[in-house]
C-alpha cells in the first residue's frame, strides 16, 4: 500500500523508523524491535540509508524481510551520496522487483571525514533531482521527502530552507517527515510557513524519545535541532541516571505527541533507534486517552 493512501483516507498514521543492523545480533535486536512494536499495528515502518550509502544492502534485505515475515508496509530511504544515476536506477528496479512502494529521497550526508557534500559523477546533489529523476523514470513509487522545522544545518537559513523545500514538492514528493524537534512552536510554525508558499503536502512530525542525554545531545548537535531549555533543565538534573532521563523524555514525548494530534498533524513518526519500549510506552498512553 502507498503511503499517501493512509493521508488521503484520513488515518492518522503511525510509523517507526529503524536503521539496518550491522551484525547478525543487531539484526536478532531490531527483528525483535520490529515483533514487538508490529502489535502496535503501524501504518508502515521506514529502514535507513546508512552513513554514505554504506548499508545499501542491508537496507534492501531489511525492508524486503520485514515486508514478506510481518506483511507491515514498509518504507527504504535511499541517497544520492555516491551513485551516479545508473547505479540509483538498478537499486530502485530492485526494491520494485522486492515489492517495495515507498521510498523516502534524501540528499544524505556527506561520507565520513568529508568537508562537504559533492555529487558524485553522474550522479545529484539535491534530494530534489533525485525526485525529478524518480518520477522522470516513471518508477511506481510513493516518494517522501525530509523537512527541518528548526531549518536544515546548511541552509542559508529558514527562508531558503523552505524554497528548497517547495523545490522537491513541485519535483514530486507525495508526503513529508520532519527531522526530530522537541518544542512543537517549531512545527506549528514551521507548516504555517509552509502552507503560505504554497506547500500543500502532509507534513508528518518526526518523534525521538529521549532515553540517553549525551546521545541526544550529539544528535541534535549533529542535526540542528535544539532541545528547549525547561526540558534541558530537567535533564540535566538527572543525565547520569537513565532510567529517570527515560523517563522525562517518554513524559516529554507524551506530551508532544497529545498537543501535536489536538492541533491537526496528521500522525506521528517515531525515530526508534532500533528499540521499542519507549515507543510502545508513548503509544500505550496515547491510546488509552485518544484512541489511536
Amino acid at each position: 500500500m502507498r503511503i499517501r493512501d493512509f493521508f488521503e483516507r484520513g488515518d492518522t498514521v503511525v510509523s517507526f523508523e529503524f536503521f539496518p543492523p550491522k551484525t547478525d545480533a543487531g539484526a536478532e535486536i531490531l527483528f525483535e524491535t520490529v515483533g514487538a512494536l508490529r502489535r502496535l499495528a503501524p501504518s508502515f515502518v521506514s529502514v535507513t540509508y546508512g552513513a554514505g550509502g554504506s548499508t545499501r544492502k542491508k537496507t534492501l534485505e531489511v525492508v524486503s524481510r520485514i515486508k514478506k515475515e510481518t506483511g507491515i508496509e514498509v518504507m527504504a530511504h535511499l541517497t544520492c551520496v555516491g551513485h551516479d544515476r545508473d547505479e540509483i536506477r538498478r537499486i530502485v528496479e530492485g526494491l520494485v522487483d522486492a515489492g517495495i512502494e515507498n521510498l523516502l529521497a534524501l540528499r544524505g550526508d556527506p561520507p565520513e571525514g568529508a568537508e562537504g557534500f559533492a555529487p558524485p559523477p553522474g550522479g545529484f546533489a539535491h534530494a530534489s533531482e533525485l525526485i525529478a529523476f524518480l518520477r522522470g523514470e516513471g518508477f511506481p513509487l510513493c516518494i517522501g521527502a525530509a523537512c527541518y522545522p528548526e531549518g536544515h544545518p546548511e541552509a542559508e537559513g529558514r527562508d531558503a530552507d523552505l524554497r528548497h523545500l517547495k523545490t522537491k514538492v513541485e519535483a514530486g514528493a507525495d508526503f513529508l517527515i520532519t527531522q526530530l524537534f522537541f518544542d512543537n512552536a517549531d512545527f506549528f510554525v514551521f507548516v504555517k510557513r509552509a502552507r503560505e508558499i504554497g506547500i500543500e503536502s502532509p507534513i508528518l512530525p518526526g518523534i525521538m524519545p529521549i532515553t540517553n542525554y549525551k546521545q541526544i545531545r550529539r544528535f541534535t548537535g549533529l542535526c540542528g535541532a535544539s532541545l528547549p531549555d525547561p526540558l534541558t533543565a530537567e535533564l540535566e538534573m538527572v543525565k547520569d541516571d537513565l532510567e529517570a532521563v527515560a523517563g522525562v523524555g517518554i513524559s516529554h514525548a507524551i506530551d508532544q505527541c497529545r498537543e501535536l494530534l489536538a492541533r491537526g498533524a496528521p500522525g506521528l513518526h517515531f525515530y526508534t533507534l532500533n528499540r521499542s519500549s519507549a515507543t510502545r510506552a508513548i503509544l500505550a498512553r496515547l491510546r488509552r486517552d485518544r484512541g489511536i
